[in-house]
C-alpha cells in the first residue's frame, strides 16, 4: 500500500470514527465513575380506558407472547398518545396484556386490563448520563444501534492499523514512537496484572 493511500485510510476511517470515538471516550468515564454521578429521576405516569369494541374482538395469540394487534396499537395511541412499535412482544393473561418497554437510559412498561379496557402506561427516566451510558452499552437501544456500534467498530480498527502502519513508516524522523508504543501496550498489561483481582 503506497504512503498516500495509507494516509488516505487513516484519514477517512478517523472521519468515521471522530463522533462515535468522542462519545464512548466520554460515556467511559461516566460509566467508570457511575456510582459517583446521581441519577437525575423522572417518571411519567398516563391512564385511559380503552374503546370496550377493541377489546372485545382481541383474539388472543396461542402462545403467551406475542405483538400487539394493530387496533388495539392505534386505540391506546388514541386513548393516551403513547406509540406502540408492532416489534414489541408483549405478555398475554387471560384478564391483562403486560407490555415490557425497556428503553435506553430508562424503562417503561404499559398494561391493559381486559375486563375494564383500563390502560397503565409508566415511564422512568434517569437523565441524560444514563442514557448516553446505555448507548455506550448497547443496552436496549435496537438493532439500527447495534449495527452502528459493529461499523464504528470496524473503522476504529481500520483507524488503529493504518496509525500502526504509519508509524512504522515515519519511525525515522519519530524517534519517540516505540516507547510510546510500548507505553501503551505495556501500561494497562502491568494495570491488570498487579491492579485487577
Amino acid at each position: 500500500m503506497s504512503f498516500g493511500s495509507l494516509r488516505q485510510w487513516h484519514w477517512v476511517s478517523s472521519a468515521i470514527c471522530l463522533v462515535g470515538m468522542l462519545l464512548f471516550a466520554v460515556t467511559g468515564i461516566t460509566l467508570n465513575h457511575a456510582h459517583q454521578i446521581p441519577a437525575q429521576k423522572t417518571s411519567t405516569n398516563l391512564e385511559g380506558t380503552l374503546d370496550a369494541e377493541i377489546l372485545n374482538h382481541l383474539v388472543q395469540p396461542e402462545t403467551d407472547s406475542g405483538p400487539l394487534p394493530r387496533e388495539l396499537r392505534l386505540e391506546i395511541r388514541r386513548t393516551i398518545g403513547v406509540y406502540i412499535s408492532n416489534a414489541v412482544e408483549a405478555e398475554w393473561y387471560e384478564d391483562e396484556i403486560y407490555v415490557p418497554l425497556p428503553r435506553p437510559g430508562g424503562d417503561a412498561w404499559m398494561s391493559v386490563d381486559l375486563e375494564t379496557g383500563d390502560v397503565v402506561y409508566e415511564e422512568t427516566s434517569r437523565g441524560v448520563i444514563a442514557y448516553l451510558n446505555d448507548l455506550h452499552k448497547g443496552r436496549n437501544t435496537g438493532v439500527a444501534w447495534s449495527w452502528f456500534i459493529d461499523v464504528f467498530a470496524v473503522a476504529c480498527v481500520v483507524f488503529s492499523v493504518t496509525g500502526l502502519w504509519l508509524l512504522i513508516r515515519l519511525q525515522k524522523t519519530r524517534p519517540g514512537t516505540w516507547p510510546a508504543v510500548a507505553f501503551g501496550v505495556l501500561a494497562p498489561l502491568i494495570i491488570i496484572i498487579l491492579f485487577v483481582h
